[in-house]
């Protein structure tokens, strides 16, 4: 069995492998011109005794960046501060280098003492020395504000889902206290004369409660869990209004299996009774269409009550739910695809239509245990 490694090995091992590859690399010039036995040997120490002593000295570079206390976008001032650091470095990589090659008896460590170091420096090896620090500075420059943008994108994506997410919790929140009191009335009435209405009322009202106020509830559901959520609602207010309500769905078959936003139909099938229906003695009737229309999905709640009032806009008089329903459709379409109008209706009434782009729900895969039974 191989033991792990821990990361830091793991990362000196990837470094000390990249190193001896620059090494070997910028050594191929001078193994071709090497002519002399041993010489090919020489040559190539030296290039590793250069590159090897350049990652000894590169983790300073990023270790002085972070502590630099200037903003980290890029600036004249940084770069002096790096053009600054970088004739330290270069001059401790000198040394380093000098004394790492007399080590493996490449040279003699009494340059760095007796000033011909300095004049090598000052013959021009200073310069491509320093242009290497400016590289490795540069690279990891680059990194740095890579991983900024990349934790920038990925801040914006986690506020876009708390976004959504308290989207959802307003919708959440605005189940209709007024209809919540009158179920409430419903069955307190009902609870003696007509039990069993009363019983059918309390389940259908705590599902809709434990639905709604479920905290894992998707972003996105299939129309056809949208609709099977929205019975319940329509069930209680059966009960309410009797004879007195008819509702009817049209839904096409292709259309169940589209996706749209989770709770997006209650608002509107509320307001048609709040505003529409509630206020008329002999109810009313309320239709709920679903079809297909191109690539677009197009969902249509119609009633025919009292209508909107006189000058009714929807950016001046909607109400959270429908606002926050707006937004949820809108978002969920590109280049002004998702969309939500409410207008009077052809026959009196107001209507509130849908459009998304089509999406079709992936089938939930079978358990094993399932696909056996």
């Amino acid at each position: 069995m191989r033991l792990p490694l821990h990361p830091r090995l793991r990362l000196a091992l990837a470094a000390l492998a990249f190193w001896t590859t620059v090494g070997v690399v910028f050594a191929l010039p001078r193994l071709s011109a090497a002519d002399a036995p041993g010489a090919w040997r020489a040559a190539l120490l030296a290039s590793l005794v250069e590159w090897w002593s350049w990652g000894l000295i590169a983790p300073v570079v990023p270790w002085f960046d972070r502590r630099l206390p200037l903003p980290d976008a890029p600036s004249a001032r940084r770069l002096a501060a790096h053009l600054g650091a970088g004739l330290v470095v270069t001059a401790a990589f000198l040394v380093l280098s000098t004394v790492f090659a007399a080590l493996l008896g490449l040279g003699d460590w009494r340059r760095i003492v007796d000033g011909r170091l300095v004049v090598e420096a000052a013959q021009g090896m200073y310069l491509w020395e320093l242009l290497v620090y400016g590289l490795i500075a540069g690279v990891w420059l680059s990194y740095r504000y890579y991983r900024r943008s990349v934790d920038a994108e990925l801040a914006l994506a986690r506020m876009e889902r708390n976004f959504a997410d308290a989207r959802l919790n307003a919708l959440r929140m605005q189940l209709d206290p007024h209809f919540l009191f009158n179920a409430l009335n419903t069955i307190s009435a009902h609870v003696q004369a007509e039990p069993r209405q009363a019983r059918q009322m309390i389940e259908h009202l705590g599902e809709l409660l434990r639905r709604t106020l479920e905290p894992s509830y998707r972003q996105q559901v299939p129309l056809h869990e949208e609709l099977d959520f929205l019975e319940h609602y329509l069930a209680i207010q059966r009960i309410r209004f009797g004879d007195r309500l008819v509702v009817e769905l049209q839904v096409a078959p292709e259309a169940r299996r589209a996706l749209v936003p989770s709770l997006v139909l209650q608002p509107l099938v509320e307001n048609a009774f709040r505003h529409g229906l509630a206020q008329r003695a002999a109810g009313g009737r309320v239709v709920i269409r679903a079809s297909l229309r191109g690539v677009q999905l197009v969902v249509c709640v119609e009633d025919d009550g009292v209508g909107l009032p006189a000058g009714w806009t929807f950016a001046e008089n909607a109400g959270i739910g429908l606002a926050v329903t707006r937004e949820r459709v809108e978002s969920r379409g590109p280049l002004g695809l998702g969309a939500l109008a409410v207008r009077r209706g052809p026959n009196g009434g107001t209507e509130a239509e849908i459009s998304l782009p089509f999406r079709e729900a992936i089938p939930a895969q079978p358990e094993h245990g399932d696909a056996l039974a």
